[in-house]
């Protein structure tokens, strides 16, 4: 169930943002007069057909990992003389820079416009707050310490962990320092600390920045409490149940779920004897945990359990209510943001300054969008445009076969004023065609060695 779930979510994803990209092509071409032959969702064979009143035919196709919009065009076959003056390639260079551009220039729109949503929703988050320094680390040496709240990062305010997380992602790769603001708890003077870095986490397939700067961040002590006992597993043959609370194991007691945790994992195939409190009464249960071997070698004990969640305090956690001015003006904001983000990120994929393992496919895009669909409708539809936003970026780019190839063209039409040889845009197409199946392929590699 879960899988076709997964599937569904992937399907209405792509499906949105294919559509909406060329509904932009689309618009744009009849405002310039161009006759549209076909819009398409997918390609492939016809699943749905129907022509509307202009003659245009509307398809959704079988294969659902793009689309086009197919426009009369006397490259293409040829034209009856009465509609040559709808024909696509007898337009002005302007008007078919315009139409090249629309597609990537709609989903711009559209993530402004999810972003508006998720913004007139109100937004909240933890306050990142200091939990623990590792000894030696970066954070260490720059200072940080338990319990200061992490007020800015490069002169950018973080109020709560993501935009802390989204700031130090846009350190990825650099060489320099970053600059923490900080405060401690109960004041309100601010102090400034650096970190010094060298092509910071350039190699790494999943950068994980809080825990390559020696960071955890503070979270609600875990209760000794269970919230779940997995079925199948040692804990469920022992008879343990969701809502006991560990009182002891062994005869030891433990003050916080990781001591425990860690208790377990050092006695694989040992039966220990776990007392629990449930519904008022003691009972000492005997469990022996299953011996797992992890990817690293390690040899380590499981039962199969999870731990109640403790609730945020009030004042640990920050949250936001917008008006709709106010909310479509963050959700601009937001959309420069992380466009830039995908252009400084490609320009480091480029450099060698991040990991081309960093590249996802359909399979990764297919997972996070079923994850983000569970997590609630404003993660779904801020997972959209994030989509929508790299979906446009990368048509922008100057690739024959994509939209950015086509603008160059006739960005050179527009100086020189004749269209670029055909010999060229044949040549182009090649290697253009090359460069994109190349860098499709990379990513469907990464996707299945995640797998």
């Amino acid at each position: 169930m879960d899988f076709i779930q997964t599937v569904i979510w992937a399907l209405v994803a792509l499906g949105v943002l294919v559509t909406f990209h060329e509904m932009g092509h689309f618009l744009v071409a009849r405002a310039c007069g161009v006759k549209v032959l076909r819009f398409s969702v997918g390609f492939g064979r016809r699943l749905l057909s129907r022509h509307d009143r202009h003659g245009t035919e509307f398809t959704l196709a079988a294969i659902p990992l793009g689309g086009y919009v197919k426009m009369l065009d006397e490259r293409e076959g040829p034209v009856p003389p009465e509609e040559l003056h709808r024909a696509f390639n007898r337009k002005s260079v302007w008007a078919r820079i315009a139409i090249a551009a629309a597609g990537p220039i709609a989903n711009f729109l559209l993530a402004i416009l999810l972003f508006w949503f998720v913004f007139m929703g109100g937004t909240a988050g933890p306050v990142p707050i200091v939990g623990s320094v590792e000894p030696g680390s970066l954070a260490a040496r720059a200072g940080l310490e338990p319990q200061q709240e992490i007020v800015a990062v490069d002169g950018h305010p973080t109020p709560t962990w993501q935009a802390l997380n989204w700031r130090l992602a846009n350190r990825l790769g650099d060489t320099g320092t970053i600059e923490f603001t900080l405060r401690y708890p109960g004041s309100e003077l601010e102090y400034l600390s650096g970190a010094d870095i060298d092509q910071w986490l350039s190699g790494r397939e999943v950068p994980d920045p809080l825990k390559e700067l020696g960071l955890e961040l503070w979270t609600p002590p875990i209760r000794m409490i269970l919230a779940q006992v997995n079925p199948d597993t040692p804990a469920a043959r022992a008879g343990l149940q969701a809502g006991d609370k560990i009182l002891a194991t062994d005869d030891r007691v433990f003050q916080s779920w990781e001591s425990w945790t860690e208790y377990v994992r050092a006695h694989p195939e040992e039966t220990m004897q776990v007392e629990v409190e449930r519904d008022g009464q003691r009972l000492t249960l005997p469990v022996t945990p299953e011996l797992v071997t992890l990817d690293s070698g390690e040899r380590i004990g499981r039962i199969g359990v999870l731990p109640q969640g403790s609730p945020w305090p009030d004042d640990k956690v920050r949250t936001y209510r917008y008006g709709i001015a106010e909310a479509f003006a963050k959700g601009l904001q937001e959309t420069w943001d992380k466009t830039r983000f995908t252009f400084i990120s490609l320009k480091k994929l480029v450099f060698g300054q991040l990991s081309t393992k960093n590249l996802s496919g359909p399979i990764t895009i297919a997972k996070v969008a079923g994850t983000s669909a569970h997590a609630g409708w404003q993660s779904f539809l801020s997972l959209l445009a994030l989509l929508s936003i790299s979906l446009g970026v990368l048509n922008l780019l100057p690739i024959p076969v994509l939209d950015g190839g086509h603008l160059l063209y006739y960005g050179i039409e527009a100086v020189k004023g004749s269209p670029v040889s055909e010999r060229v845009q044949m040549i182009g197409l090649q290697v253009g065609m090359a460069l994109v199946l190349g860098i499709m392929g990379l990513a469907l590699y990464n996707d299945i060695v995640r797998l």
